[in-house]
Parts: C-alpha cells; sequence; structure tokens
C-alpha cells in the first residue's frame, strides 16, 4: 500500500458515498442529526483537496495527515471519530511499509480501537462500532488462517460488516442523537454504521478488483 493507493481509495469512496448518499441521509433524517452526509462529503472534499501533499508523504504521514484534515472539517461527532480512525491506523510500526494483511489488520484494530476509546461506544449501542468492532475482530482472526485466500478474507469481512449494519435495526440506541428516541429508533438502521458498511465494501471491492488481493 502506497500513500498514491490510499488517496484512490479515497476517491472510490467518495463515488461510492454519492452512489448511496440518498439512502443515508434518509437513515439520518429518521434517528439523527440530519447533517451526517453533509458532513462527510465536506470530509472526502477537503482530503482531495490535499491530494498533491498526501502523495509526497509516507503512509503513516498521509494517513495522519487525513485524520488531522478531517478533524479540522467535519463538524459534529462524525469528524473526531473518524479522524480518530487514521490517526490510530498511523500509530502502527510498520504503518510506512505495508506487505502483508498482518500489518493492515493491526492497523485497522488501532484505529478501532482510538475511535471506541474517543465514542465511548461499543457494539449494541446502535452506531458505527457496530460494524467496525466485529469487522476489526474478525480481520485479525483471519489473518492467522494460513488456508484462507485474500480474496475469501474480503469477501467474508464484507459479509461481517453487511451483518453489523443490519444489526443495529432491531436495537435502540445508547449512544449518539438516536438515543433520545428510545425504543423509537428501532426499526431504521444507524446512518454511521452504514457509512462504515459501505467505506468496507468500497475498499473491499477495490482491492479484489485491483488484484490487490491475489
Amino acid at each position: 500500500m502506497s500513500s498514491e493507493m490510499i488517496i484512490q481509495i479515497i476517491k472510490e469512496v467518495q463515488k461510492a458515498y454519492e452512489a448511496n448518499a440518498s439512502e443515508i441521509e434518509k437513515l439520518d433524517q429518521a434517528i439523527g442529526d440530519g447533517d451526517h452526509v453533509i458532513n462527510m462529503r465536506r470530509g472526502m472534499k477537503a482530503i482531495l483537496e490535499i491530494e498533491e501533499e498526501l502523495g509526497s508523504l509516507k503512509p503513516a504521514d498521509a494517513l495522519n495527515k487525513i485524520g488531522m484534515t478531517l478533524l479540522a472539517s467535519i463538524g459534529g461527532a462524525a469528524g473526531p471519530l473518524f479522524a480518530s480512525m487514521f490517526m490510530g491506523m498511523a500509530k502502527v510500526p510498520g504503518s510506512d511499509d505495508i506487505h502483508n494483511s498482518k500489518t493492515i489488520a493491526k492497523m485497522f484494530s488501532s484505529g478501532v480501537e482510538l475511535v471506541k476509546q474517543r465514542g465511548k461506544a461499543d457494539v449494541g449501542d446502535k452506531t458505527m462500532m457496530d460494524v467496525l468492532i466485529p469487522v476489526s475482530n474478525l480481520f485479525s482472526e483471519l489473518v492467522e488462517t494460513d488456508n484462507l485466500s485474500k480474496n475469501e478474507m474480503l469477501g467474508q469481512l464484507m459479509a461481517e460488516a453487511e451483518r453489523g449494519m443490519l444489526s443495529t435495526k432491531d436495537i435502540a440506541a445508547t449512544k449518539g442523537r438516536a438515543s433520545y428516541l428510545g425504543e423509537r429508533a428501532k426499526g431504521h438502521i444507524d446512518p454511521g454504521a452504514k457509512s462504515c458498511q459501505l467505506i468496507i465494501f468500497t475498499i473491499c471491492n477495490y482491492l479484489i478488483n485491483r488484484g490487490e488481493s491475489k
């Protein structure tokens, strides 16, 4: 993985997000503040505005710079949380020279842990963590499985992200704006969980189509 690939992945995520923005906006209007899509768009736009600078940095520095940019550009709760993801990934030793799935799994786990600490949410709270934590745990397990191809691993991670996202539909929220709705939040998928599922799907599909997973 290189800084150029990180930029390309963000471009792919931006395209996927635009294609699904209406759906995510409706989810947020139902149980959130209604500004999730606006904030996510603002964050991705801010990242791509510094594309040239990011391309000149080592991967760890690029990830940290992305985190700082998100922190400065995204309002509400989403900014600090998504910023923490990138900053946490940048902290892992070896993140400047990524050649194997085990290193990436450690980076993902570090990012998720920092998001968890910042947001003080866990699985079952009807948040993005219902996707991120299970996917991170599964990723850490799968990279230790010798007879599993990378394509198969990516497929399982996508399935876990989908499962985590759908799980938020039938639970009441205990964190964030949706927590004020109590039982009325049931029946709606959490918009942050949907965003994370979409991002994970996009990254996995990008790697599969690019041939990085062979």
